[in-house]
This record gives structure tokens, sequence and C-alpha cells, in this order.
């Protein structure tokens, strides 16, 4: 099952039956491999990377690290719920370190994200700080190098 999934999450586009030829295993056993993992959630989804700016559609992508106050009995969760709610955002994680949770959303521009900041993030209740860092470039996102359009430099060696 592990390879399965190793290779889907490397590449969403792949078939049961391509699979099932690359590991030498049978195309319904493949399948039937997949439809579980759908519906114990392991796969929780799949998804298209597009590079936005070659689209002529710039996305604004920040970071926006989060520290709060942990409500009695629910810890952290019932505050990230909240946040994940807004469609902006795109993930919300629980870190070790100087702050609590890591926000990364997305806005059409650096007045959207300043505006969901100020007035959705850090106005909520048990929200104690915000520190939000805005994407410059990306260089490589979801084990995909986004910037490849360099040429190969290295030097042919002729003996």
């Amino acid at each position: 099952m592990k390879e399965i999934l190793e290779l889907l999450e490397s590449d969403a586009r792949l078939t049961a039956g391509q699979i099932a030829t690359m590991l030498g295993r049978d195309e319904e056993e493949v399948a039937r491999i997949i439809k579980e993992s759908e519906e114990k959630k392991l796969i929780q989804g799949y998804f298209t990377l597009v590079d936005w700016d070659k689209f002529g559609s710039e996305k604004v992508t920040a970071m926006i690290e989060v520290k709060i106050s942990p409500q009695r009995d629910v810890g952290f969760d019932a505050v990230a719920e909240r946040i994940y709610r807004f469609p902006e955002v795109r993930s919300v994680r629980l870190m070790s370190g100087a702050y609590d949770l890591m926000v990364m959303i997305e806005g059409g521009t650096m007045k959207e994200v300043a505006h969901f900041v100020s007035f959705k993030l850090a106005s909520m209740e048990y929200v104690l700080s915000t520190a939000t860092h805005f994407v410059l470039k990306t260089y490589k996102h979801h084990g995909v190098i986004t910037d490849d359009a360099e040429e190969d430099r290295r030097q042919v060696i002729v003996p």
C-alpha cells in the first residue's frame, strides 16, 4: 500500500492501471487499495499545482505566525478550527517554538492579506499576537521545483 500512496503523492494523475504496471500488481487490487485509502482518509484529496505568475494572475501568499492562548479543555484545536474555516486560509499547522500556529493564506493583493490579518485574525479572542511574512518567490512547492528554466551549466569533459 505504501508504494501506491508514494506514487500517487508524486503524480496524482497516475491511473490504477499505470500503477499496477509499475509495481507488477493487479489493476483491480490497486484500484481497491486506492478506494479504501480514500474512504479511510489516508488520501485526503488531489490537487493541481498551478504557476499563477506564468498565467499572468498573481496571488499574494503570506505565512503568519500566530501566538494564541489555548482554551480550557480543547487546547489549540478550537482556535485553529476557527482560523482554518476562513476561505483565504490554505493551511494551519500547530508549531513548536516561539509561536503556536503557522497560518498560510492567499489573497489577491497585499492589502487583502493585511485586511485579513487585522480584521479577521488578530481581532479573534485568544489570539495574542501575529507576525506576517510575505512570500517573495517560491523555488520549490510540494516537491516540485518551480523555477527550473535555468540551463544546464555543467561543463563537458572531453578526454
